[in-house]
């Protein structure tokens, strides 16, 4: 009987897909590349008509030995790599490194991993697409280009360990181009004006606002301006001068591409996209199902089209029609054009089977799992559904030479909101008009409601946001935007703080080197451009030697002039308390691969260093010392004492201040709660809302000097922000004088 070799890229889909086929096939995993260009060189050469030159990746001889092994024994191999252009690059790469030429093989892609997907697979095998390796390798050269170029520079000039790239460094100057808009702005003063309007024989007022004057919109931007509205509208009649009645739809959304759903993730489950991505993986590698078995319950993950089959088109209305009526079934196919290029090899992002409810699985899933494929399922499910209605009413109300309105509306049907509303969906209107509102109906003042604003400078990017932008650019594609936001924060050109991204004092730095000596490369309308001719290899229209020996003559001019013209930059490193105990200096923050550590400035003649903690300005329960930020090998977070080994003190939760007064141990926290870290002990309070006022030495970063005293302010009931900001500067005030007073006294060592 014959024998068949799968070959996939993940070890993670191989019980999967051996589960679907016959004892005849074998399935082994290549773990990703298995070539690459080498490291220690550019890779390729103009003198040699670019070229490649590939040798296999260290570590993965191993794997080709075994891969070799299995090759000799089948009559017939399948290529079953990722359904795109990386994957494509895989099959074919596996072909050289396996000397397959005078081998039966196959390329074979599915879109999702299912029994029966996998099968109908096996029965339309293809050649590799070479226009999709072509592409790939023209990408791959594309960023060798940059990277190898371009990071020896930044070396020399500022410091060891920078790099760019062709995508991440657009991704920087986008970031820093907000940044810089926001330091520009200027706040500009505006009002608003509201009147509390009670009709005729009502007990409840209604709220309009002011809209126009004299027919035509107008800005109130002072107090003076305010004062004087108010003396015109003095003794004014208010009527209802008219009533207009309308319907507003809702569209049904489009199913997930790659971007919408990190966006998604990020706003309705806080994920960063790095998480989204490796929990997406998991779903459509291969989940045990209990009852089931294992299997992929998620389409592929990394797409930009919207498209859905016309099997689970038509899965997903019989579901709806079924479980919600035919009434919720939507009319047409629920797809958009769009002005950017997509690859369309592939379906949006979708569940495998839309009968697989998520609450009916949830035990299968961790709760990461279970949140994220919900998310995606009830999106699906919501696409296929019909759009929803509202009911509008505007009110025009007329009070002399000015206007105000007040609009309402209400659900007239929901539609796919019965299964899914977006995070940002905008809150429903209150306000409710009563009925006997009517024309010419006449309204009493009660009272005038003057606000004043200013105008707010652009919001900082987050992850999604920048992700959207990158997108809208058509900067990069599916695959890219986690690994090029992940590759700029942990080279800390940004930081990340409450989901913002801000820029750092190396980030700014690189990136005006970048804006000063490599415009083209930063230029968003170039890098865009240069996704759309690689498009053009994939879909076979342009050689991509092409597009490559047209890249490298301008680099290679741009980098010659910047090693010439450009000063070399220095950037003081972060001063600490810390003795260095061996030559008495004040140790230094320095950054490695793993994040911060503490490195004596004697460097070479002292070589001392030591690990980097942050305090979290609580006491060990142990011996009184500092409690620090830890992380196990594995990257998992803990509290230890900053004494360790000589106190051993550590926890998982986050200690407080405060004690249990029910045993005296130290307290953790725990979601909105307070808990006993004895859970024998077992008691819990509600944590008690507060802010606070932190002293810190002032460094180039946002607030991350290292922090010398800390104080709490709890946040009463029926605090407005007023009260709160003046309790606060009370206590700021009062805490100043008692850090100086500590300071002065010894008991704060400053160093």
């Amino acid at each position: 009987m014959a024998k068949y070799l799968v070959i996939v890229e993940s070890p993670a889909k191989v019980k999967t897909i051996k589960k679907f086929l016959g004892k005849n096939y074998e399935v082994m995993a290549s773990n990703g590349h298995v070539r690459d260009l080498p490291k220690s060189q550019l890779g390729f050469s103009p003198e040699n008509d670019f070229e490649p030159k590939y040798i296999t990746i260290r570590g993965k001889g191993e794997i080709l030995a075994k891969l070799r092994k299995e090759v000799k024994k089948a009559d017939k191999i399948y290529l079953a790599t990722d359904p795109d252009r990386e994957g494509e690059a895989i099959s074919w790469h596996l072909t050289k490194a396996l000397k397959l030429d005078d081998k039966d093989v196959s390329r074979i892609s599915f879109n999702e991993i299912t029994k029966t997907a996998v099968k109908a697979s096996l029965k339309t095998p293809r050649e590799i697409d070479m226009d999709l390796v072509d592409a790939q390798q023209a990408r791959r050269m594309l960023d060798r280009m940059v990277g190898y170029r371009i990071s020896p520079l930044l070396w020399a000039k500022v410091k060891r360990g920078l790099s760019a790239g062709r995508v991440q460094s657009v991704a920087l100057r986008i970031v820093c181009d907000r940044e810089e808009e926001i330091d520009a702005f200027i706040p500009e003063e505006y009002w608003s004006l509201e009147a509390s309007l009670l009709p005729e024989g009502e007990k409840k007022p209604i709220t309009a606002k002011l809209q126009d004057k004299g027919g035509e919109k107008f800005e109130i931007s002072s107090g003076e301006q305010m004062n004087q509205v108010l003396a015109e509208l003095k003794g004014k009649e208010f009527k209802v001068r008219d009533m207009k009645k309308g319907e507003r739809t809702k569209k049904a959304p489009l199913p997930f591409t790659t971007s919408t759903l990190q966006q998604e993730a990020s706003k309705a489950l806080n994920f960063p996209i790095s998480k989204t991505m490796r929990i997406a993986q998991q779903l459509y590698e291969g989940v045990d199902i209990k009852g089931q078995g294992t299997v992929g319950i998620i389409t592929y993950l990394r797409t930009d089209s919207v498209r859905i089959s016309e099997e689970a088109d038509e899965a997903a209305r019989a579901f709806i029609s079924e479980s919600y009526g035919e009434e919720y079934l939507s009319d047409g196919e629920g797809s958009k054009k769009s002005n950017t290029k997509i690859q369309d090899a592939h379906e949006a992002i979708r569940p495998t089977d839309i009968n697989r409810i998520p609450t009916e699985i949830k035990e299968s899933l961790s709760r990461d799992q279970f949140r994220l494929y919900q998310l995606i399922w009830k999106r699906f499910a919501a696409s296929r559904m019909a759009n929803a209605k509202y009911e509008t009413t505007t009110v025009n109300i007329a009070a002399g030479d000015y206007t105000f309105r007040v609009s309402t509306s209400k659900v007239a049907f929901d539609g796919f909101m019965l299964a899914y509303t977006e995070a940002d969906d905008e809150k429903q209107e209150k306000q409710v008009l009563l009925k006997s509102i009517d024309k010419d109906t006449k309204l009493k003042l009660e009272e005038f409601d003057p606000k004043q604003h200013f105008t707010q400078p652009p919001a900082h990017y987050t992850e999604a946001s920048l992700v959207k932008t990158l997108e809208e650019l058509g900067i990069g594609r599916p695959s890219t935007y986690s690994p090029t936001i992940t590759t700029i924060i942990a080279r800390r050109y940004i930081t990340k703080e409450n989901k913002n991204l801000y820029v750092t004092e190396i980030g700014s730095v690189v990136n005006s080197i970048m804006k000063e000596s490599f415009p083209t490369i930063v230029d968003e309308h170039f890098t865009a451009n240069m996704e759309s001719l690689l498009d053009s290899v994939a879909e076979g229209h342009l050689n991509w030697k092409t597009v490559v020996a047209n890249f490298y003559p301008d680099l290679e001019e741009a980098v010659e002039a910047a090693e010439k013209d450009l000063e070399k930059i220095t950037i003081e490193d972060e001063v600490t308390d810390e003795i260095c105990e061996v030559c008495g200096r004040n140790m230094v923050i320095k950054y490695g691969p793993h994040g911060k550590f503490l490195a004596c400035p004697g460097f070479p003649e002292c070589r001392n260093t030591k690990p980097y903690y942050e305090k979290i300005g609580v006491a060990c329960p142990k011996c009184g010392k500092d409690v620090v930020i830890k992380m196990t090998r594995k990257g998992r977070r803990y509290y230890g004492c900053i004494d360790y080994p000589e106190c051993d003190f550590m926890s998982w939760g986050r200690p407080v201040e405060k004690k249990c007064p029910r045993c005296g141990g130290y307290m953790v926290e725990k979601g909105n709660k307070l808990a006993c870290a004895d859970e024998h002990c077992g008691y819990t309070e509600a944590k008690e809302k507060e802010t606070g006022v932190t002293i810190h030495r002032v460094n180039a970063e946002y607030d991350s000097g290292e922090i010398v005293a800390q104080t709490k302010v709890a946040v009463a009931e029926g605090d407005t922000p007023e009260t709160l900001a003046a309790r606060v500067l009370e206590r700021e005030h009062e805490f100043l004088v008692e850090v100086i007073s500590d300071i002065v006294n010894g008991k704060i060592i400053l160093g």
